[in-house]
């Protein structure tokens, strides 16, 4: 369980830093995305948490 709240701190900190650094480009990207189809955003999502799953895989064995 400590591990999840490890993780899900990271992912606040990283999102947080891209806010404080560069907002407008945060903003553009968020602009983009909405102008997208769903397939695509979802092809996207699916190969982030296949790719996700497999780093913590090899990392924790």
């Amino acid at each position: 369980m400590s591990d999840l709240i490890v993780a899900l701190g990271l992912v606040l900190a990283i999102e947080g830093l891209m806010l404080a650094a560069a907002p407008g480009a945060v903003r553009r990207a968020a602009e983009t995305l909405q102008q997208l189809p769903d397939p695509p955003l979802r092809i996207a999502g699916i190969v982030g948490a296949v790719i996700g799953v497999i780093i913590v895989w090899v990392i924790r064995g």
